[in-house]
């Protein structure tokens, strides 16, 4: 199995969802990620239960689950002098300190950069933050929905025109996870950076500029333009110019789509498997020109057809289709895919069935574990930074660790 952070200690100082999962991806990279909780109420993401309509009871729970597979969890209070020495010793020997602390709670809790290197020089600092280490509000906290989802602007893209409101993200953590692999990547890259030059980076990553990366495409199109995307209105077809770019709904309630770019290389073969041979070589559909501008009619002709079978079906019927096709999803469907079980996309974490993050190695799934109970490892890892139990009972009579 390949773990190229094998060896690579991470000490976590964050909560939610976003910077700690950039601490599971290191994880199932090798890395050791040692997660520091409060001493008494642990990451508070440890009491989310209700996610929209769905409620977890009683462990596990993937809300906490998800972004801390593996990881070592320590109780401690930075607060208590003792516990504030405690944190110093652990970043004495980490590589990469991790953190979602506002600036103010940095400086007051001693933990920025300067506080760090002061004891360990090479020490790689990654910061995730909600809109980013510049500009005014820069200080201020938020999360997925606010600043990646919002303000980045794919909820108003992804809004229909005259939608009440506006189309929410999918499910919970969505930008949190895309934003913290992105975090994930660059601390990799900075990893390589200190081992070429031995100087170490302060990594930045923010939900904002996140967000914006991944509507990037569209920002470049719609800035050069001086115009705004607009969603398609539900139940659209998809391209107005190529019937072979849009979803079709099948005899069973379910949908395919079909997103073929060149349409003419590859009409004859859809008709082909769709058992409309007869249109082959129609000379509406013979050009980009002519099928462009025969879209509505051939789009009609598809969706009458594909209306006359169940997914299944079609499914068998597309095996052999040679341009891109899919099945729309939902996750429960998702996961029973035989394309995501033959990369082993899901792994098994404890009880739970995890996805993996989406990097393989020598064309491997990741391996991976469980999220720690709240300060599950303080004991141990108190241990390897030599402390004795005498000293470690103080520090728990004192209130510093848990």
């Amino acid at each position: 199995m390949s773990r190229p952070l094998e060896g690579i200690r991470v000490l976590e100082v964050a909560m939610y969802g976003f910077v700690p999962s950039a601490g599971a991806v290191l994880r199932e990279w090798g890395a050791d990620v040692i997660k520091v909780e409060h001493a008494v109420t642990g990451d508070p993401q440890r009491g989310l239960r209700q996610t929209g309509l769905l409620r977890v009871e009683g462990d596990p729970n993937p809300n906490i689950e998800h972004a801390n597979r593996g990881k070592r969890s320590i109780g401690l209070d930075m607060s208590v002098p003792e516990g504030k020495q405690v944190l110093l010793e652990l970043a004495k020997k980490a590589d990469v300190f991790l953190t979602s602390f506002l600036p103010g709670h940095r400086e007051r809790f001693g933990i920025d950069v300067d506080d760090v290197r002061a004891v360990n020089p090479k020490i790689i600092y990654a910061r995730g933050s909600a809109l980013g280490p510049r500009g005014e509000e820069s200080v201020k906290g938020g999360y997925d929905m606010t600043a990646f989802w919002c303000r980045a602007g794919t909820a108003a893209t992804i809004t229909p025109p005259g939608t009440p409101g506006m189309v929410g993200p999918p499910g919970p953590a969505y930008g949190d996870t895309i934003s913290g692999t992105n975090l994930a990547g660059g601390i990799a890259a900075a990893l390589l950076k200190r081992e070429r030059t031995g100087e170490p980076s302060v990594v930045d990553v923010s939900l904002l500029g996140s967000g914006l990366w991944s509507l990037g495409h569209t920002v470049a199109l719609t800035k050069h333009l001086g115009q705004r995307m607009e969603a398609f209105p539900p139940g659209v077809h998809g391209s107005p110019i190529n019937p072979l770019v849009g979803l079709y709904p099948t005899a069973d309630d379910r949908y395919i789509s079909f997103v073929m770019m060149q349409p003419t290389k590859f009409w004859a073969d859809v008709c082909k498997h769709m058992g409309l041979d007869e249109l082959a070589d129609d000379p509406r559909f013979a050009t980009v020109e002519s099928i462009a501008e025969n879209t509505e009619a051939a789009a009609e002709i598809l969706k009458e057809t594909m209306a006359k079978r169940p997914l299944a079906e079609w499914s068998e019927r597309f095996s052999s289709l040679l341009g891109p096709w899919a099945p729309v999803q939902d996750t429960l469907q998702a996961v029973e895919d035989t394309q995501i079980r033959a990369n082993e996309y899901l792994v098994q974490a404890g009880e739970l069935e995890l996805v993996a993050n989406p990097v393989q190695f020598d064309v491997s799934a990741p391996e991976t574990g469980p999220a720690p109970g709240f300060a599950e490892q303080t004991d141990e890892i108190l241990l390897e930074l030599g402390l004795d139990w005498d000293r470690i009972i103080e520090l728990k009579t004192a209130g510093a660790v848990t």
